[in-house]
Formats: C-alpha cells, sequence, structure tokens
C-alpha cells in the first residue's frame, strides 16, 4: 500500500484522464492522494475531487510561485478549511529560485498560512527552494512547529541538504521525497534520503511534474509513487514492505484521515 502525499489531479491534463489516473492508483496499489491546493480561484475543483473520491484527500492554500492571484487572508483559509476532507493549508512557502525582486509579500503569505495552521490545527505542506534560511525563520517566528505549540506538517518535494532537513525535523515536519531522488544526478539528494529516518518520511509524485525513472520525461501522476518507494528502499537497504507501511502510516497520524 502506497500513499502519493502530495498531487495536483485537478490540473487539466490529468483531470482529463481521471478515470485513467484512479485505475493506475488502483493497479499500483496506490490506494490514497492528497491533492494539493496552489490557489483560490481553483480551490473548489480541488475540494470537488476529495468529495467525490472517498480516496482522495484536499488542501486549501495559495503557492509562492503565484505572484499574480487573489492574496489569501487567515481568516479565509480558516474557513475554506473548515471541511472533513481538507487536512492541510498549502501548498505554501517561500521560492526565490523562480522570481525576484522585493518578495516580501511571499514571506507575508507565508507567515498567513503558518497562522491559519495553528488556527485550524491543520498541518502545513511547505516548498521552499533557493530560500531554505528564509523558509526556517518564518517557521520559527511563526511557531509552525511541534515544538512551539504549532501543527508542523511535511516539506514537500524535498531537495535542500540534510542541515535543512534535520532543522525541519526538529520543528516536527516530515520530509517528503518526489521522483527527483530517483534521478541519476541527485546524488546529493539521495544521501539525505539515506538520512533522515524512515519515520520521518513521506513519499510522493507532485504530478503531473517530476515523474520518476523509468518514467522520467513523461507526464506523472499518483500511480507512479511507488517508483519512489521501490527507489527508496533498495537505497536505505530495507524492505518495500516497509517502506509503503511506515510512508502510509505517517500520512495518516500527520494528516489526521481514516485508513478506510
Amino acid at each position: 500500500m502506497f500513499i502519493d502525499s502530495h498531487c495536483h489531479i485537478n490540473f487539466p491534463e490529468l483531470a482529463a484522464r481521471m478515470p485513467e489516473i484512479l485505475a493506475r492508483m488502483a493497479e499500483n496499489k496506490v490506494t490514497h492522494a492528497l491533492c494539493v491546493s496552489v490557489d483560490l480561484p481553483d480551490f473548489p475543483q480541488v475540494l470537488a475531487l476529495a468529495e467525490q473520491h472517498p480516496h482522495i484527500f484536499a488542501s486549501v492554500g495559495v503557492h509562492p510561485d503565484y505572484e499574480d492571484t487573489p492574496e489569501p487572508t487567515v481568516q479565509q483559509l480558516v474557513e475554506l478549511a473548515d471541511h472533513p476532507k481538507i487536512v492541510a493549508i498549502g501548498e505554501t512557502g517561500l521560492d526565490y529560485y523562480r522570481l525576484e525582486g522585493d518578495l516580501e509579500w511571499q514571506r507575508e503569505r507565508f507567515r498567513t498560512h503558518i497562522r491559519a495552521s495553528r488556527e485550524t490545527g491543520k498541518p502545513l505542506i511547505i516548498h521552499t527552494r533557493a530560500a531554505s534560511s528564509d523558509t526556517i525563520r518564518i517557521m520559527k517566528e511563526e511557531g509552525a512547529g511541534t515544538d512551539a505549540g504549532g501543527v508542523a506538517g511535511v516539506m514537500h518535494c524535498f531537495t535542500e541538504s540534510l542541515a535543512v532537513a534535520e532543522a525541519a525535523m526538529e520543528q516536527g515536519f516530515y520530509i517528503s521525497f518526489s521522483g527527483i531522488v530517483t534521478f541519476k544526478s541527485a546524488k546529493e539528494l539521495q544521501e539525505v534520503a539515506r538520512a533522515v529516518p524512515l519515520e520521518r518520511m513521506l513519499i510522493e509524485t507532485d504530478s503531473p511534474y517530476l515523474a520518476p525513472v523509468p518514467y522520467r520525461g513523461k507526464m506523472n501522476e499518483p500511480g507512479y509513487v511507488a517508483h519512489v518507494g521501490e527507489f527508496i528502499a533498495n537505497l536505505k537497504g530495507v524492505s518495500l514492505r516497509d517502506v509503503a507501511a511506515q510512508t502510509s502510516e505517517n500520512f495518516f497520524n500527520l494528516f489526521k484521515t481514516a485508513k478506510a
């Protein structure tokens, strides 16, 4: 049993193939998936998917890359998260790789999401790229972690150093690995994955992006998360059954969802 802890199956290229996407999940023993929100205008589509399918969950949030989109307030996020299928706040965070200039608006948006997480008691889904120092700093300042009375969450599609992973885990966060970890060029990330305890790990696709080997370069989908799990098992020298069971248990524990 595998769980895709982060995907975007509401995006048009996947939504148009939903029966096929769900069938391939079943074929690959991917029992659940979390469809992650990236902006408020498209949030109704994300929620609708979760409402239509018992094994699909959803989040609410605005991605740090989305500059020209309605800015969320804490109260908006709190109200939209008040639904049994909404299990997380995000994705949120910082991205200094794609955007330049004064990014204070991005940092303020991140703070808004952390405050909504604390108010709702729902965990955060954090994206960080070329911004790890500010990401960890703001997490601490806003009390995002369980060590400060927050709910913590997951550092999704992790590509940072082991030091960043350790700083996040100290705050109670999980570390999630995507298909990137299977790439031949990802030697440093593979060392991080080898070092992160299985008890603090999630796996994901971030589909439709970042398909794992052997599908690299093709459109990604939740069913392919099994290949991420297989790679992690080989990397850590543990059984695939253990990786599947532990990462699934971690998902249910973090997002407080039922296994049924």
